[in-house]
């Protein structure tokens, strides 16, 4: 199979599809790949890395996606892309179209095969592709809270860990999931008071089991959302529900309820955010202000750390990458039901039920 690694061109997106280590074992097992020219660089690869791997460097995106069968990347392709992709052709990447219906909308004319890393799901219910990047963009969002709870850029100038003598920062989490859980360690690790809300009690007793005592979890209901906005300096949402939508926990009306200078940084923004005003930004534009709230919400958080995040990305997309590239998408589909959950348009059609739900269209069996 051909398979091509295109540069990505999101906003400040620096990582890469696939690592020369991947790329070796694509050409292992006799494939061909092509790699956009610099489509490494931002990531700590170079050209010369990719060929001599037994890579082919193309110069343009245009060229990769003409050329090949299967294309591997990271972020959904976004509008310059859309025209690009050819009928057939298996594109493997981050896609969350239930936060975007005109990527739903271009995907189902370009009468691709979207397979979606973030629904590909195995037989205990986890998401073994989409957990790597929940795991940096939830250690990401303390980092970034952190920063942002700072007065020169208007929060409320808190220290996090606080000093002997003044009482550390309050932490509020919204969801005990990988993103929840790998927030709860690193702002306890630094001092703070951490607070994790879910409605899964089986989550719950996880938190307490592995947590400090200084991380404390109640169940999650607008009551004890409302209750605890109101005295918690930084907000971090990580609520997921697979393919779908994210639910909008914290509505317009609640922000006048929190202190000037709070931050919620809602990492469920790829799944349209589980904040009501939440909205896309960028790493080069990554926050706006409502009723003195700083909202931080950059759709690719663990774009800026691509070294790490291309590493742990390609580590567990390389095995389905060969299953695909040997077998062909139908062949490896059939055979591997975890892959086949990552099916979410095939052909002109939607085949994943809470994606169609979210456009009401009607869903077809792969």
């Amino acid at each position: 199979m051909i398979v091509g690694v295109p540069k990505e061109i999101k906003n400040n997106e620096s990582r890469v599809g696939m690592t020369p280590a991947g790329v070796f074992e694509l050409v292992k097992h006799k494939h061909t790949v092509y790699v956009q020219s610099g489509a490494g660089v931002g990531s700590g690869f170079f050209n010369e890395d990719y060929q001599k791997v037994g890579a082919i460097i193309l110069d343009t995106i245009g060229q990769i996606y003409a050329i090949s069968d299967m294309i591997v990347k990271v972020k959904e392709p976004i509008a310059e892309e859309y025209n690009l992709i050819q009928k057939g052709q298996i594109v493997f990447t981050y896609f969350h179209f239930a936060s975007s219906e005109a990527l739903t909308k271009a995907m189902l004319d370009s009468q691709s095969v979207c397979i979606a890393y973030e629904t590909v799901e195995d037989e205990e219910g986890t998401l073994p592709l989409l957990t790597p990047m929940s795991e940096v963009a939830g250690r990401m969002a303390i980092q970034q809270g952190a920063k942002y709870l700072e007065k020169p850029v208007k929060g409320r100038g808190v220290l996090l860990g606080g000093v002997p003598g003044v009482a550390p920062g309050k932490v509020l989490i919204l969801g005990a999931g990988t993103v929840g859980i790998q927030a709860a360690k690193m702002a306890a690790g630094l001092g703070a008071h951490v607070t994790i809300l879910d409605i899964n009690m089986k989550r719950l007793r996880h938190v307490n089991d592995i947590m400090p005592s200084h991380v404390v979890t109640e169940f999650s209901n607008e009551f004890n959302i409302r209750k605890h906005i109101q005295d918690h300096d930084l907000i971090v949402g990580g609520v997921l529900l697979k393919g779908a939508k994210a639910p909008n926990l914290i509505t317009r009306d609640m922000l006048k309820e929190m202190r000037p200078g709070t931050v919620i940084v809602d990492v469920a923004v790829d799944q349209g955010g589980c904040v009501e005003t939440t909205k896309p930004t960028t790493h080069e534009d990554p926050i706006y202000i409502i009723d003195d709230v700083v909202h931080y919400s950059v759709a690719n958080m663990p774009g800026a750390v691509p070294y790490t995040s291309t590493m742990a990305l390609t580590n567990v997309t390389l095995p389905y990458v060969l299953k695909l590239a040997n077998q062909g998408w139908r062949s490896a589909c059939n055979q591997d039901k975890t892959l086949a959950k990552g099916l979410n348009i095939v052909e002109g059609e939607v085949v994943y039920k809470e994606i169609a739900e979210t456009f009401d269209l009607e869903p077809v069996l792969a």
